[in-house]
Parts: C-alpha cells; structure tokens; sequence
C-alpha cells in the first residue's frame, strides 16, 4: 500500500463538474452537494487506514461546516473488483454505521476523480461560493493512527476561513494517505 502526499493547492481552480450515484440510490451533482459558502469534496473510501482512523472526525467536521455554508461530499473512486471492501454495497454500510452527513458517491468509472486529480485517501478538495479551489490539504495531523483529540483542526480551520472571506490559507499541510486504486487497463 503506497503513501501519497497531495499536491500542492491550485488555488481559484474551479471544481470539476459530476453526476454520481449515492448510497442512497440518489443521482448528486457538484450543485446539488454545494453550500451557499463552499463546498468541500473528500476523496475517501472504506479500507484505507488513513480514513478509518479519522472517520469520526470527517463526520464531526462536517456537520459542522455544514451549519457555516459549507457544503460536504464524500466520493469513492477505488477499484472495487480488485477492493472489495471498498464495493457500493460496502459503501451503504460504512455511510450507516458512520451516519454520514453527507452524499457518498461512488465514482465507477474514476473519471470524476481523475478530473479532480485526486490522488491518495483521504484527499480534500475545499472550495469557495464561486466553486474557487482555496483548500488542498489534510483534515489534521493524524496519520494511520488518529492524532490527539486536541490536535489543530487544519481543514475544519481553514473551511472556516473559507467560508467567512473567500480565500483559504496560504500556508497547507498536505494530505497523506493510500493511492487512490486505479482500475488496470
């Protein structure tokens, strides 16, 4: 299992467009997923460690940034023939048992996500109302492992900072996390 780092913010780049399936059988857009202060897109998916350590706080945080504006999606874009764990089927359980706040979508295809360059789980993609990219970095200083509970939020802050002014923080700590499992050609 390969480590990834993100890359670095492409600030102002403007969110790629989608229509993807959610657990809930539901069809969701870029428009539909988006607040009236941002909208924040997570690459995440269910076996990877990175994300299962941090889960709880994904689902924290969102909630909160949604009753600041901000808009929350969570997309799966692994290879589930080769990750079964990471299967539509495991998807519904995984938004259950988490009670995720927010559409999980699976990317079948991957093209949303190579559109988006996601490159490792979990990935954050944290845009303004104009859908202005202002935030490419981790969720917080956890690793595998989840970080002290009194750790800096880095995304939640800088999702706060978003959604008050506009603009994200110059200064980004990439996010780290497992490769995204791209299907074999």
């Amino acid at each position: 299992m390969a480590s990834l780092e993100t890359p670095i913010c492409a600030f102002g780049q403007l969110a790629p467009e989608f229509a993807l399936r959610g657990v809930d059988g539901k069809v969701w857009t870029r428009e539909d997923c988006r607040g009236e202060r941002g909208l924040l897109v997570m690459f995440i998916c269910n076996h990877c460690p990175y994300v299962q350590a941090v889960r709880e706080r994904i689902v924290r945080d969102a909630r909160e940034l949604t009753a600041l504006g901000i808009g929350c999606v969570a997309i799966s874009a692994n290879d589930a023939l080769d990750y079964p764990e990471d299967s539509f089927d495991n998807m519904q359980r995984i938004a259950a048992e988490f009670a995720f706040p927010f559409p999980y979508l699976y990317d079948e295809t991957q093209a949303v996500a190579h559109a988006y360059g996601a490159v490792c789980t979990p990935d954050f993609f944290g845009y303004n109302a104009a859908l202005g990219l202002q935030y490419r970095g981790r969720l917080d200083a956890s690793r595998k492992e989840a970080a002290p509970a009194d750790v800096r939020r880095d995304l939640f802050v800088a999702m706060q900072q978003v959604a008050a002014t506009g603009s994200g923080p110059v200064e980004q700590i990439p996010s780290i996390g497992c490769s995204i499992k791209w299907r074999s050609t």
